[in-house]
């Protein structure tokens, strides 16, 4: 078994760990980075479609949910949204802004990915991929963590397990030792990420390891993720129908594209309110968003159409024959009671009902929950507990809506601990 020092130790080669290692190494600190993954940055490089949405440009704490809204508030002020845009410009790689302050790399999130790896290599700081932490401890003077090549380990089946020989993200000499090897350091920062995507090794052992130190963590859900609906939901067989809609469920609401699945709805609407649906809770889908149903079917030159003629105007086909039963679509508008009225407006406006579940932590692109954030400090996400332990990313208990925000925090959350690890 070999021994090594280093003065920061990151846990994860991920948006937040490659942020902070970068900003820690350019204060002159000895920066080691550890991942099971043989390639860094495995979610910043699918992020997007592969076009790695790596920021917004209408920046706010109310776009993140978690157990404390005003968190994320210190390291979103001291590191902006154009700080990023500065960082991606000056290293000449090209963006685009698309709907909802959105900001998107033109040619691959890899040029994002590739960046920060190589801002922290040319720093010094030395990557150890392909490696598993078999143990983390305290001794009184230092954080020590043992680590073993990931391939050795790999008989256990757990997807952070799997990888092969190290090396680094493109394809160079293999920079993690081939034995067991203790790792010392000063300062220890966990940025793991959280059990979202376990088919590219995402893994709860950061909320373990915080655990271990005496952090309470709140319990992990899946979010930006499709919702499943009961078998006796009448909307079910209209999968590939997408509409704007407004979801709303647990007083938030999205108006955005709603698209319906074989199991349920899914579409940016849906997973921007995944974020905050519970469990038994409804959710209210309001399929003509910024109309009004009623005053259509007030207008005189209307009265003499069916329910299912103006519909059909206003609706996909197959949604609008769903939505009312077949003896009030065949009746004329002109003839519909005050109550038929009513019920044209609650099934087109105010459609209600209550999933059963959510697609899970495979189909989400993040999970809520994590390391709670009442004893982490806001300005460097430093433990109140342990000084020197470090929680950065979706290890917390903070995660973004739709639309750049998660990686956003991965970025100023990884700083914020960078210039202090």
């Amino acid at each position: 078994m070999t021994r090594t020092d280093t003065d920061v130790l990151i846990l994860g080669a991920g948006a937040s760990g490659l942020f902070c290692a970068m900003t820690a190494a350019a204060r002159g600190r000895r920066v080691t980075l550890v991942d099971h993954a043989r390639a860094t940055g495995r979610k910043v490089r699918i992020a997007g479609g592969g076009k790695c949405n790596f920021t917004n440009l209408e920046m706010h704490a109310r776009h993140y949910v978690g157990g404390n809204p005003h968190f994320p508030k210190s390291a979103l002020a001291r590191f902006t949204p154009w700080d990023m845009v500065s960082l991606v410009s000056e290293n000449a790689i090209a963006w685009e802004e698309r709907e909802h302050g959105q900001l998107f790399c033109l040619r691959s999130a890899d040029d994002v990915a590739d960046l920060l790896e190589q801002r922290c290599r040319a720093s010094g700081c030395r990557f150890l991929l392909g490696q598993r932490v078999e143990g983390v401890e305290h001794d009184g003077d230092a954080f020590v963590v043992t680590i073993a090549p990931a391939q050795a380990a790999a008989a256990d089946g757990n997807a952070d397990t799997q990888g092969g020989t190290p090396g680094s993200a493109n394809g160079g000499t293999p920079d993690a030792p081939g034995k067991t090897t203790r790792l010392r350091a000063a300062s220890l920062v966990v940025a793991t990420g959280s059990a979202a995507w376990p088919q590219i090794g995402a893994t709860d052992m950061g909320h373990r390891l915080a655990r271990q130190f005496g952090h309470a963590v709140a319990p992990p859900r899946p979010v930006l993720v499709p919702l499943v609906m009961a078998p006796q939901w009448p909307l079910h067989g209209l999968a590939g129908i997408a509409l704007p809609a407004r979801v709303t469920t647990a007083g938030a609401a999205f108006t955005l594209p709603l698209l319906f699945t074989h199991r349920g709805i899914s579409g940016p609407a849906t997973l921007q309110a995944s974020c905050h649906w519970q469990p038994g809770q409804p959710v209210e889908i309001d399929f003509l968003p910024g109309e009004s149903l009623d005053e259509r079917l007030r207008a005189p030159e209307h009265g003499k159409l069916l329910v299912r003629t103006l519909l059909g105007r206003l609706l996909p086909d197959r949604l609008a024959e769903r939505l009312v039963g077949p003896d009030l679509a065949g009746r004329k508008i002109a003839e519909l009671s005050r109550a038929a009225r009513a019920d044209l407006h609650q099934a087109v406006h105010a459609h209600s009902a209550v999933p059963t579940g959510t697609e899970g932590m495979r189909k989400a692109e993040a999970a809520a929950g994590g390391v709670r954030v009442d004893q982490i400090s806001s300005r460097s996400m430093e433990s109140a507990l342990r000084p020197g332990l470090f929680f950065t990313g979706e290890v917390l208990d903070v995660t973004g809506q739709l639309g750049g925000y998660n990686l956003h925090w991965a970025w100023a959350s990884g700083k914020a601990a960078g210039e202090v690890a």
